[in-house]
């Protein structure tokens, strides 16, 4: 068995190491999926080993031959080389390697030197495993090789490019399956109805003598709930900037939301976001904000708006603000400002790209001061990480306000109506 009384978790990093020094994005993630791997399925030739780290290492098909390379030059043996493993050995039998005599002797290297296999903490040298071609399967090829998108989705906002950034845009507009919904005053027929129609129960007893023997049942319809999202533009959120355009043209064009960006002012973006090609979207919200990268005032805009023709939609509608928490405005002109905002909205949803961090605390005085009227407090550095902001998004359906009013009431006396904050932990 390959690996055998060799620190798996020591291999794996030393490995991504070389990967990333000749190109390979490798990501934390991709990292603990290796060393689980190791650990689930101990690699027990050189062939599984491959496989192995190419599927969880791996997540763009250019990096291939980076990955060949070092992977050739740490395991390379006269056994068969791994460029052989590559999709066009489904039509052709992989050739076998060609001896090196350089390559051949795994004894008498020192630690540093740039060889083959050096670099990498090994306590006992894996056995060479040769290719044989009378075995039925002498490799176990996967059937499809890790997604573009799963191998930038962990990657931060300022190391992604801009096709990069729109490919991920566009997988923020297919996730948003499930829409936040409210219940209305209408109600409509439905087995799983708790509440009995008189009239309908009446009309139907009249096939029946007037004896009501089927109980007719209605149930509230739901309809869409308003989102509205406030991106700070700011330059402390420049990394960030583009990346949430593209959320919030997502929420544009899924569903009937409204959509604002601020730094000393505020501007929507509703409209021009809703175009259909997603370069010239970004490119005429870009050119409309004309106060971008420069200062922030998160309390004046949130008190701006509310008290605009666009205070309105907040009315019961989830609001997404995305900012970092800094602030030129005062703590107590925010926590007023934040205040406001619960009392008219329905949930509040604070997502921080800082809140990514292991070690993260709310020290900034205006997002501590905030963060007590939020409903959830959510990190989004990465794209997976905006994924769970849309995951929360759809958690908020069909809360009758009924309901959300005995809730308030069951409150202790004196209790904060944000106090419950939910800090949801980085990947």
């Amino acid at each position: 068995m390959m690996l055998r009384r060799t620190d798996r978790a020591a291999f794996a990093v030393a490995l991504v190491s070389r990967l990333r020094a000749h190109g390979v994005r490798v990501g934390t993630t991709g990292l603990a999926d290796f060393v689980r791997a190791l650990e689930a399925a101990p690699p027990d030739s050189r062939s599984s080993l491959y496989w192995t780290a190419r599927i969880t290492l791996v997540g763009r098909h250019s990096e291939l031959t980076a990955f060949d390379a070092v992977f050739a030059a740490v395991f390379d043996s006269a056994a068969g080389e791994p460029g052989s493993h590559r999709r066009s050995s489904l039509d052709t039998a992989p050739t076998r390697g060609r001896p090196d005599d350089s390559h051949a002797a795994w004894q008498g290297r020192s630690a540093g030197a740039d060889e083959p296999g050096s670099g990498l903490p090994w306590l006992t040298l894996p056995p060479a495993t040769g290719y044989s071609e009378d075995s039925d399967s002498p490799f176990a090829v996967p059937q499809r090789l890790p997604s573009e998108v799963a191998g930038l989705a962990d990657i931060p906002f300022e190391q992604l490019t801009a096709a990069e950034t729109e490919l991920l845009g566009r997988w923020i507009e297919t996730a948003l399956q499930v829409w936040p919904t409210r219940t209305s005053r209408r109600v409509a027929v439905g087995a799983s109805g708790h509440r009995i129609s008189i009239r309908e129960t009446i009309g139907r007893a009249r096939r029946t003598g007037w004896e009501p023997i089927h109980l007719v049942r209605v149930k509230p319809v739901e309809r869409p709930r308003r989102v509205v999202m406030l991106c700070d533009v700011s330059q402390s959120m420049q990394a960030q900037a583009a990346a949430y355009l593209h959320l919030m043209r997502a929420l544009v064009l899924v569903s009937d939301a409204e959509v604002f960006a601020f730094a000393t002012t505020a501007t929507r973006l509703t409209t021009v976001l809703a175009h259909r090609s997603a370069e010239v979207a970004i490119e005429q919200a870009t050119s409309k904000v004309v106060d971008r990268f420069g200062g922030t005032k998160i309390a004046t805009n949130i008190q701006g708006l509310l008290s605009s023709l666009h205070g309105g939609s907040m009315r019961g509608a989830v609001v997404i603000i995305g900012s970092d928490g800094w602030d030129s405005d005062s703590p107590a002109e925010l926590a007023a400002a934040m205040a406001r905002l619960r009392r008219r909205a329905y949930r509040v949803i604070w997502m921080n790209p800082r809140a990514a961090a292991p070690d993260y605390e709310p020290r900034v005085a205006t997002m501590a001061a905030a963060l007590p009227y939020c409903d959830a407090f959510l990190p989004a550095d990465t794209f997976r990480s905006l994924l769970g902001v849309v995951a929360e998004i759809g958690r908020t359906r069909g809360t009758s306000p009924e309901k959300r009013a005995r809730r308030e009431f069951s409150r202790p006396p004196g209790a904060d109506p944000g106090a419950l904050v939910r800090v949801a932990s980085p990947k």
